[in-house]
């Protein structure tokens, strides 16, 4: 079964954790006993029904407050696939933690109060998935039942999220009307929007295509690590270990190993399963070489004709996640697909304004929650591509030294 990896993020009372307790609640993927214990919960403070986003706000202060502070993660399946949910938090000061929930998203759901149409964090929360380059887009139009379920609220909402997003790198956008908390189209078709001829939020989870949102035509394999049983049933195996970041691999291709630039072909490619006659991404598996070569964790193995960029001095978009403000000139670590290097902090180009995507170039400083492009020059080079052309090679994280914080997170453009 195919896996989605969807996040939910809009401005605070939006309505995401509602949303995603209703589609825990209506597809039938909880439990009884969490039903029973949300249910007491709710009694005890006072609603007059169950409140269904007590599924995903677990912590004390979230519940006391009925916000999401955290990014809380939750499993369900259908028939048809298997998800995991990113409920990330509305709060402008928590715009990081929607930055660590949405990285590894196919999909984002930004829920709009239909009462309050596009305010800040609605620009704020698409740019972000347009800047992670997360493929597909679903803005929820919530609380219809608030506006009387009226079609014009709907799209005049609909009309101004088409003129914020058409400046924005954003491949695929869906608009769906919502009432979160009586579950009109989010698993079930709402009787009260018959003016509404499109699927349900839940179909299109379901069959929204996926496969094509990795790159399947640049190989990429960072090696995690070399694996030498030197068992007896296994006197010389050599097995390089990793995570595919990129294209099919297939037993007999032939390979380049970077940064040596030694050639080989590929003798076999292992799973625990056993042997694989070919291997794509996002698939982690052992590749064992025709030939003895020096490789070890940090190398990549790639295509002789196919190569990524290698490269000392990067210009990346960075986010930054710390309450300590960057220092130019810093020395930071960096941790890039397997490697870890460190790096200075070159320039600061240009701050965004999220609000309205204009650069900011006369205020350099850079804050928690500001988004900005610099330069880095790293101690060694990096093998990366574009991340607008491979998430997992263009991407990469700053780290402080000093208390091993993660402090940035990087696009590399």
């Amino acid at each position: 079964m195919e896996l989605l990896r969807f996040s939910t993020a809009g401005s605070v009372d939006d309505g995401k954790s509602t949303l995603i307790g209703r589609l825990l609640y209506d597809s039938k993927s909880i439990f009884q006993d969490q039903y029973d214990a949300i249910e007491e919960s709710s009694k005890r403070k006072g609603d007059e029904n169950v409140n269904l986003a007590l599924l995903t706000d677990g912590l004390r202060a979230e519940r006391e407050q009925g916000i999401t502070i955290d990014v809380a993660y939750r499993y369900f399946a259908t028939p048809k696939r298997k998800f995991i949910i990113a409920d990330t938090p509305g709060h402008i000061q928590y715009t990081r933690n929607m930055v660590t929930g949405s990285s590894t998203s196919n999909l984002s759901i930004i829920l709009i109060d239909a009462r309050h149409g596009v305010v800040e964090q609605t620009c704020r929360h698409t740019f972000i998935s347009s800047l992670l380059g997360i493929p597909h887009v679903v803005f929820c139009i919530n609380k219809m039942d608030l506006v009387d379920y009226s079609e014009e609220a709907y799209e005049k909402i609909k009309s101004d999220l088409e003129a914020f997003s058409s400046k924005l790198d954003v491949k695929d956008i869906h608009f769906i009307p919502i009432s979160a908390l009586n579950g009109d189209n989010v698993v079930n078709q709402s009787e009260k929007m018959d003016w509404y001829k499109g699927s349900t939020l839940m179909y299109l989870l379901e069959n929204i295509h996926i496969g094509s949102d990795y790159n399947h035509i640049d190989c990429r394999f960072p090696v995690q690590n070399v694996i030498r049983p030197q068992s007896d049933k296994y006197p010389d195996y050599r097995g390089y270990a990793g995570r595919i970041a990129g294209g099919v691999f297939k037993p007999g291709d032939e390979v380049a190993i970077l940064p040596s630039g030694f050639t080989s072909k590929i003798k076999s490619i292992d799973t625990m399963n056993g042997q694989l006659a070919e291997a794509f991404a996002p698939m982690s598996v052992a590749i064992t070489l025709e030939d003895d070569i020096d490789v070890s964790r940090g190398d990549m193995i790639v295509r002789e004709n196919n190569q990524p960029s290698v490269d000392q001095n990067i210009d990346l978009m960075i986010c930054w996640l710390n309450d300590k403000k960057m220092t130019p000139n810093g020395k930071y670590a960096i941790k890039h697909t397997s490697n870890d290097v460190r790096c200075v902090i070159k320039e600061v180009v240009y701050k965004m304004n999220i609000n309205n995507l204009h650069r900011i170039e006369d205020d350099k400083e850079i804050n928690m929650n500001d988004v900005a492009r610099i330069s880095i020059r790293t101690t060694k080079p990096l093998l990366f591509d574009k991340y607008t052309r491979n998430r997992t090679t263009g991407s990469l994280i700053l780290i402080d030294e000093a208390t091993n914080e993660t402090v940035g997170a990087g696009m590399i453009i």
